[in-house]
Order: C-alpha cells, then sequence, then structure tokens
C-alpha cells in the first residue's frame, strides 16, 4: 500500500510541474517580455517614419515654395569702380581691372588689395581661390579669401591657366613653335613641365586642373591627313602616375574642335565640343563615362561641383507666359545625364548652380529655379545688380548693387 501511496503522489506531483511548473512560468514569462519589446521597437520605427515621412514633406514643401516677397535684412556701403569686374569668391566680393584686384566681405571691409598693371586681365577661380594674370603677360598672382598666397613669374608669354583650391597654377606659355605646359605651386615652384608641338601631339585650346591640384586635363588641336582633329589627355601628378610617366587616359576627336574643358570636382571633368559634350569620371585615372550628341550652337557654358548648363540660342516660336523665349539652358548632372531643359526670356550676364538651384540673372532681371523647373522666383530686382550669390541658407542672397550689399531674404 505504502507503494502505491507514493507512486500516486509522484504521479499529481509529475502532474502539477508539468501543468504549472516553474519552468512553464519562466517561460511564459520570457514570451511576454520578447512581446513587449517588439512591441516597443515596432512603436519606435513608426514614430521614426511618421517623423521622417514628415519632414520630408515640410521639406519638399519648402524647397519647391514659391517667393511672392523679398526683404532687405541688411544694406552695407561699398564702392564699385566704374569699369571693375564684379565677381563671387567663396562668397566674398571681387573686383577686378586692368589697375588691380580687391577682395571684400559681406560687411564692406576689405579683406586684400593687390595692384599691378596688365593690358587684358584674366581670372580662374576654384572653391576659394583666384588666379590672376595679363594673356600675353608672364605673371600670375594667386590669392585666396584670406590672404594672397604668392606671385608665379613663367618668363615666357602666357596663354591659358588654370587654378586648383589649393593654388597650384596650370599655364601654358608661348615659345615659338613650342608651347609648354607647366604646373607650379603658389609660390612659384615648378611642380612639372612639357612641351608640345602642333606638329606632334598638337596645340592645347583648353586645360584644367583638379581642386586638389593632382589631375590635369588638357584639350589638343591638331590637323592629320587634312582633317581636323582633338584629343583630350588626364595627367596624374600624384603618386599613382609616377608610375607611367604621369599620362593616364587620352581619348580622340575627329573633325572636332574641343575649346572647352573643366575638372567639376577632383574626380570628374566634362569637355564640350561644337557637336557633343563628354563626361569624365575617376580619382586617379578619368575615364569616359558619357557622351550627348549636340544639335544646336551653344552660345556659353557653366558649371558647378555637380551641374554642366549648355546655353543655347532657342528656336522660333518656343513662348513662354512672358513672350518669346531667347535662350534654352539644357542642364546636365555629373554622371552625363540630361535632367532639364529650360527656356527663359531675357538677356542674361551670369547663370550659378548652387545645391539643387540654379539662378540666371542680369542687372535687372531675376530667375531663380530647382532643378526640377520649379520657378521659385521670376521677376526683377529693386535696384541694378552687379553680383547676385547665395548667402547661407536655401532663400538668403547677397545682392551687390552699385552703391550698397544687401542681405535678401525671400518669402
Amino acid at each position: 500500500m505504502s507503494n502505491i501511496r507514493e507512486y500516486m503522489k509522484e504521479k499529481e506531483k509529475r502532474t502539477f510541474l508539468n501543468k504549472y511548473g516553474s519552468d512553464s512560468k519562466r517561460i511564459n514569462y520570457k514570451e511576454k517580455i520578447r512581446g513587449y519589446k517588439l512591441a516597443r521597437f515596432y512603436r519606435a520605427i513608426l514614430f521614426i517614419l511618421i517623423v521622417a515621412g514628415v519632414s520630408v514633406a515640410f521639406y519638399l514643401q519648402w524647397r519647391n515654395k514659391i517667393y511672392t516677397e523679398s526683404l532687405v535684412l541688411s544694406s552695407t556701403e561699398i564702392q564699385i569702380v566704374s569699369g571693375n569686374t564684379i565677381k563671387n569668391l567663396g562668397g566674398f566680393i571681387l573686383q577686378y581691372s586692368k589697375d588691380g584686384i580687391s577682395l571684400t566681405n559681406d560687411k564692406g571691409a576689405a579683406v586684400w588689395n593687390q595692384t599691378y598693371e596688365m593690358q587684358e586681365p584674366r581670372i580662374a577661380i576654384c572653391q576659394n581661390t583666384v588666379a590672376i594674370a595679363d594673356y600675353n603677360g608672364s605673371t600670375i598672382y594667386v590669392l585666396d579669401t584670406q590672404k594672397p598666397l604668392g606671385i608665379i613669374n613663367t618668363n615666357l608669354p602666357i596663354r591659358a591657366f588654370d587654378v586648383a583650391a589649393n593654388g597650384q597654377v596650370l599655364v601654358a606659355l608661348d615659345d615659338g613653335n613650342i608651347t609648354w605646359i607647366n604646373l607650379y605651386s603658389a609660390d612659384g615652384t615648378m611642380i612639372s613641365n612639357q612641351s608640345t608641338r602642333m606638329n606632334n601631339s598638337g596645340y592645347p585650346v583648353s586645360l584644367s586642373v583638379s581642386p586638389n591640384g593632382r589631375l590635369v586635363g588638357i584639350s589638343f588641336f591638331y590637323v592629320a591627313d587634312g582633317a581636323t582633329r582633338s584629343s583630350v589627355a588626364f595627367y596624374n601628378y600624384g603618386p599613382v602616375g609616377q608610375n607611367v610617366n604621369n599620362l593616364m587616359s587620352t581619348y580622340n576627336y575627329a573633325d572636332s574642335i574641343v575649346p572647352h574643358l573643366k575638372f567639376m570636382n577632383d574626380d570628374t571633368a566634362f569637355a564640350v565640343s561644337d557637336d557633343r559634350i563628354m563626361f569624365f569620371s575617376g580619382n586617379e585615372k578619368p575615364l569616359s563615362i558619357a557622351e550627348n550628341l549636340i544639335a544646336d550652337k551653344i552660345r556659353s557654358v557653366y558649371n558647378s561641383e555637380d551641374y554642366v548648363g549648355l546655353v543655347f540660342h532657342a528656336k522660333t516660336g518656343e513662348t513662354l507666359h512672358r513672350g518669346e523665349a531667347l535662350y534654352r539652358l539644357d542642364i546636365y548632372d555629373k554622371k552625363g545625364v540630361l535632367v532639364l531643359s529650360k527656356y527663359f526670356d531675357f538677356e542674361f550676364t551670369e547663370i550659378i548652380f548652387t545645391k539643387d538651384t540654379f539662378i540666371i540673372y542680369n542687372e535687372l532681371d531675376l530667375l531663380i529655379c530647382n532643378i526640377n523647373g520649379t520657378e521659385r522666383f521670376n521677376g526683377m530686382f529693386d535696384k541694378v545688380t552687379t553680383l547676385f550669390m547665395p548667402h547661407g541658407s536655401i532663400n538668403r542672397f547677397i545682392a551687390v548693387t552699385r552703391e550698397t550689399i544687401d542681405v535678401i531674404e525671400f518669402k
């Protein structure tokens, strides 16, 4: 009997543990905790998605907002000398003429002033750095938004030049039947030099140096077998290029002239001929990534780090809300994709790109557009304006008039 009682007790104990035991409780407890944590996680993800969606919606609405009014936040006196050319240098106001070059900040205070004597001054700008030289002269002044960086004496007549953000200058020099293409540091130290002849590699018609000074691009023109030909060559003056005598890649174009070659950033360049636009990419060895044929005659070329703009005369009959269109602006991204064709109906002095916005203006007319084509402002300045440039946020700009520097906010 005792054995039977013990057996029954053990059986009841096992049944109880199987139904209500501590292990089962622990499992249920863990499952509840896991479910609670998952619920919190999903609620947090949902909250983040809602906030992100609302933020994107507000951003898109703000980015595509049509400006209906403008407010002058501040106005500072400035002296613009008659005949001076005005440019934007990294958000500062650059003035230059045959007698000198100067820089002023947005408060009207002078940063530096460099005097010289030139007959036909030409400049090259890269980010916060500018180089200025006289065509056929032999001296190049290199300056940035803080101070003068140096003076380069070439000893030969200057035909063309370009500047890097670090102050290096690439220059083509005339030496009779030979054209020298030299790369200098801002203090005048020669980094490299090479000679070209018309009957060999051809005559350099355009040249550019990357912002970091590592890559050089040169467009050559030559005649072979009675036909006009061009080539675009890229050189690397960093450690990689030393292993191959600096020449990295060359592209040939028959029956064509390539008068415009420019680096957009450290690893992207573009070139424009009379019948196409070409894009190249690579921070060590630039390779061709896109070509687009062009049927119309190009009037002018503009670019930023991300976009290239080609301006054409509009065809008769292309009309806008204010009248017949005068020009068409084709905008390409740095991959060579045509992202927008925009018609406009006024003469212009400048086209600038900033982030995903482009601006077309003259002394009186102003057009501000998004890259998607949305016109944020299409109207006129209140005063005759010589320079217009972004200032901080997407809706603030600096307008330099003949007498003042105005900080303008659009609403």
